[in-house]
């Protein structure tokens, strides 16, 4: 049976969502994680638009986290548009986040343009869990972690979101580039990840609504709904304990996990017991 076939049965698609609801804010890659437990389990791959659907789970639970957040930062560029007043920080930030989204918007519609969608191999995958697992412990050496996010602008903005758009590589995690970045411009973890989850939200809802509507199928809709539900709630629950584990700790946790994950990939490889 094809991957882009294929429908999760009601337990599998509540099975994958809390995959994807777990992995989406902690910087371990979800899209990897959607792609190497159906394959140990011998499911067939639901594919990337199945994942980017469930990630509407996902992107409504940033918005209700971060609701206060986010009423704060419409409300505020409200009033510094009325007053003319650009150098508020809610409309830096607000200003930020829009234009740290349009590489990822770019680079997501070049990709689908040229070859459709990312590879999904796994050798790519355990290849970017490492590289990245690399490039996240440099930033955790080199970061001076000074900042928080009242010192955002459209700069930190743009750079941040030229970096988010390398997660368009399977493997690579949106959360774990942008928070790396985050780290690189000296930012706080814990503010860190605030900015890559704010960051993320219209990311998130540009590609989960695309590919909604590009892919609808009505005998989709059961595996779909009850994924995107595990994806909302465990979505949840990860940015709370994340937001609360950086406030104390280092990502080195995440770090050697990577490293473990695309190791574990490769023996799996090798072995014969995971398919390319």
């Amino acid at each position: 049976m094809l991957a882009d076939t294929w429908y999760p049965n009601w337990w599998q698609a509540l099975l994958l969502g809390m995959v994807q609801g777990i992995t989406e804010f902690l910087p371990i890659s979800s899209t990897a994680h959607l792609r190497v437990v159906p394959a140990l389990l011998g499911w067939p791959d639901a594919g990337a638009s199945f994942a980017a659907v469930i990630q509407l789970g996902s992107l409504g639970a940033v918005l209700i986290y971060f609701a206060s957040d986010l009423r704060q930062v419409l409300l505020g560029s409200w009033k510094a548009w009325q007053e003319r007043d650009f150098q508020q920080e809610s409309w830096r930030l607000l200003i930020g986040i829009l234009v740290g989204t349009l590489p990822i918007g770019v680079a997501g519609w070049a990709v689908k343009a040229i070859w459709g969608s990312p590879p999904r191999q796994l050798g790519v995958i355990a290849a970017a869990a490492i590289g990245l697992a690399l490039a996240l412990g440099w930033a955790e050496r080199v970061g001076k972690r000074r900042r928080d996010l009242h010192s955002l602008g459209i700069g930190d903005g743009l750079w941040v979101g030229l970096a988010q758009a390398l997660a368009l590589i399977p493997g690579v995690s949106r959360s774990g580039v942008t928070l790396t970045a985050a780290l690189l411009l000296d930012l706080q973890r814990s503010a860190a990840a605030r900015y890559s989850f704010l960051l993320g939200i219209p990311a998130l809802f540009l590609a989960g609504v695309e590919e909604f509507i590009a892919e609808f199928r009505a005998e989709a809709l059961l595996s779909q709904g009850l994924g995107t539900l595990s994806a909302f709630v465990f979505s949840y629950w990860s940015i709370d304990w994340l937001i609360r584990f950086l406030q104390r700790s280092s990502t080195w946790l995440f770090i050697v996990y990577r490293i473990g994950f695309g190791l574990f990939i490769f023996l799996g490889l090798a072995l014969g017991f995971l398919q390319p």
